[in-house]
């Protein structure tokens, strides 16, 4: 796992879908869990999503609040 892919987790939006829009890393547990019985879009989205449902399915989305949390500029 790589900060890269937890940080696009709380960057990009699903394209699609019932949830359009929404942060993956704020997609509701069941949906992530239909996705995994049905099977995980294909490509980038896919991989993300399959990561997103692991954090969720054994409690660790807190892991993604401090990628949350607004960065301060350098000064």
């Amino acid at each position: 796992m790589e900060v890269e892919s937890l940080t696009r987790l709380v960057t990009l939006t699903m394209p699609y879908g019932k949830y359009k829009g929404r942060l993956l890393a704020d997609l509701p547990g069941h949906y992530l869990g239909w996705f995994a019985r049905e099977g995980f879009p294909k490509g980038d989205l896919g991989t993300l999503l399959a990561l997103m449902y692991e954090l969720d399915h054994n409690a660790l989305r807190h892991l993604l609040d401090p990628l949350r949390a607004p960065r301060q500029a350098d000064n």
